[in-house]
């Protein structure tokens, strides 16, 4: 029987709905949250990013401030920005767009960004209160990835999930968050031996490398949950997952699309984690 459809624009729309009742109240208390984007260069998909969440924002009454820099903007502008934005009482959740220019180290960027307003939850701060199981900020992607689950009575407890991709983004926090469900966590990557095997044991199949269609139905095991977070435009601008969508719905018992899966729910989450921050 084909997997049933992990749907992350109805769920995200769900979140967003929620948000929108908790804007509305805070403002009852005087209280606008405020996001800042920061945007530096021109990477077509970066573009098309900060502008979705720009519009997002407008959706629920967030206050969105979009700041647009050139790519030869230095390191030291980028940081005098971020310093301004962390002292600027308008502002709840800053948020700079990766990928940054070369010339640019993303690490001393995200390190700088006040603590209380690191709304992606990438910084060391964030980072360490998640592995530690304290309060913190959840990167959105995976925290999108487990409302998803959530949102569809799948409990990871118990289960052996299986994640493809070890970013700062989306592979390490996506097993911590699982490890804190109770599931048997196993990150796969470049030089695991053997990852068809590895994902076949998998009841929870995270795909997050970025290679299109990489994962196929004769790595998954009959009735896993599979999560898709690749995105990836191969011919005619058709966009396409890491998993190769076909074969896996005929193995999987419940799977995310793309686009319409993982995405929507990335974006839900940012609104989330403003509110958050204004409500702190």
């Amino acid at each position: 029987m084909p997997a049933q459809i992990l749907d992350g624009k109805k769920i995200a729309a769900e979140v967003r709905q929620q948000v929108q009742q908790e804007v509305a109240q805070l403002k009852k208390q005087g209280i606008t949250p405020g996001l800042a984007v920061v945007l530096v260069g021109d990477d077509p998909a970066s573009q098309v990013y900060v502008r979705n969440k720009h519009r997002a924002c407008e959706e629920v009454g967030i206050h969105s401030v979009v700041h647009r820099l050139p790519a030869e903007t230095s390191q030291a502008q980028l940081l005098d920005l971020v310093k301004q934005l962390n002292i600027d009482p308008r502002i709840h959740g800053i948020l700079v767009q990766l990928p940054l220019p070369d010339h640019i180290d993303e690490k001393t960027v995200i390190d700088t960004i006040a603590l209380e307003k690191d709304v992606d939850g990438f910084g060391p701060a964030n980072v360490g209160n998640l592995v530690i199981g304290d309060k913190c900020f959840y990167p959105c992607t995976p925290h999108g990835c487990m409302v998803l689950l959530d949102k569809t009575g799948i409990d990871p407890k118990g289960k052996k999930a299986v994640i493809v991709g070890r970013s700062n983004i989306v592979g390490k926090p996506m097993a911590m968050m699982l490890l804190a469900r109770h599931a048997t966590v196993t990150i796969c990557h470049s030089r695991t031996q053997n990852l068809a095997d590895e994902c076949r044991q998998a009841d929870i199949l995270v795909a997050a490398v970025g290679k299109p269609e990489m994962i196929t139905g004769d790595m998954i095991k009959e009735g896993a949950v599979v999560i898709d977070v690749g995105i990836n435009r191969v011919a005619e601008k058709k966009l396409v997952g890491d998993v190769h969508f076909a074969s896996a719905a005929e193995k999987a018992s419940w799977i995310t699309p793309v686009p319409g899966g993982v995405g929507p729910m990335t974006i839900a989450m940012l609104l989330k984690n403003t509110v958050e921050a204004a409500r702190r």
